[in-house]
């Protein structure tokens, strides 16, 4: 637990769980602790341990009362979420140098999947709107029902369906919109095959053994649309960057995570040929893992205080 001292300084989870508290808030979460070491923890490999954990943190740091998702559904583990929040909202304070520019942002998370995870603590930690995309029919519908679930939440969140699944911004940014951010975690395998190994790798990474005749998906969950989509993560990015073209003057800043660190010179290529004006990579210590998000804006610096003097509607 340790190693999270690495996280962004206004992270919360900087600090050991105070698993007292969290069982307090989700009381469903004492059989799952173990200790480990010497502390106290949860068992990672185990899918129910890790979605209540989550369940409480949600409720306990960012008084989410009602949160619940399927096995099936990819579960995110929180603070590297809420990490990519916090340094978003960096950027957006460097771009503004204002209050109303980084407090009253509205953002457009694609694949937002069950959790909805990403517009929970962006609007708890910030006050940001939001839009939640996802092609996931079965997402949408989860989404939608924890949003309505939480007192507040159906006025800052919309959850929009993707009915196109080879398109990412189209149809999902109307004539009328106009967004701060858009943000995204895509899939990072290209073929199930290649999202199998990766979840053997966690297993091994655990200390557990792959279990015979259980299909790898089962253990660490995720539809196929959040694991793996054709060209991966670098394919996925690609069209990403080619749709924003045509949202030049509707979105400010577009992001996404990047897993790999070789794909950040060719998305970096593939947004010069758009001919994106900024290009920013930021880096991102969790732990012994350095992640990273790519940002481009088709505005100048000197482009987005007019660009925000026009106002949301």
């Amino acid at each position: 637990m340790n190693s999270k001292a690495k996280l962004h300084p206004k992270n919360k989870h900087n600090q050991d769980y105070n698993f007292d508290r969290l069982c307090k808030a989700v009381p469903e979460l004492a059989r799952f602790i173990v200790n480990k070491h010497g502390k106290q923890t949860v068992d990672f490999a185990n899918p129910a341990a890790v979605r209540l954990l989550n369940k409480a943190l949600l409720k306990d740091d960012y008084g989410i009362e009602h949160w619940d998702i399927p096995e099936s559904s990819l579960c995110p583990a929180i603070p590297g979420r809420v990490d990519y929040v916090h340094y978003l909202a960096d950027l957006l304070h460097s771009t503004f140098q204002s209050e109303s520019g980084h407090n009253k942002a509205k953002v457009l998370d694609i694949g937002t999947g069950a959790s909805c995870i990403y517009p929970l603590l962006g609007y708890k930690s910030y006050g940001w709107r939001f839009v939640a995309t996802d092609i996931d029919f079965q997402s949408i519908k989860i989404a939608k029902q924890i949003v309505n679930a939480n007192h507040g939440l159906p006025k800052a969140i919309e959850v929009r369906h993707q009915k196109q699944s080879h398109q990412i911004f189209h149809g999902m940014i109307k004539a009328h919109d106009k967004f701060h951010l858009t943000m995204c975690n895509p899939p990072f395998h290209d073929s199930p095959e290649q999202a199998a190994k990766g979840t053997n790798r966690k297993w091994q990474n655990l200390g557990k053994a792959q279990q015979k005749n259980v299909p790898p998906t089962l253990n660490f969950a995720g539809r196929a649309n959040e694991l793996w989509c054709k060209g991966g993560e670098l394919a996925f990015i690609r069209n990403m960057v080619r749709e924003s073209r045509h949202y030049q003057q509707q979105v400010a800043w577009f992001t996404s995570l990047v897993s790999k660190k070789d794909n950040v010179s060719p998305i970096k290529l593939a947004l010069k040929k758009a001919n994106a004006k900024q290009i920013k990579v930021v880096k991102m210590s969790q732990g012994q893992k350095i992640s990273r998000f790519i940002a481009w804006s088709f505005l100048t610096p000197e482009e987005f205080t007019r660009w925000h003097l026009k106002g949301l509607k």
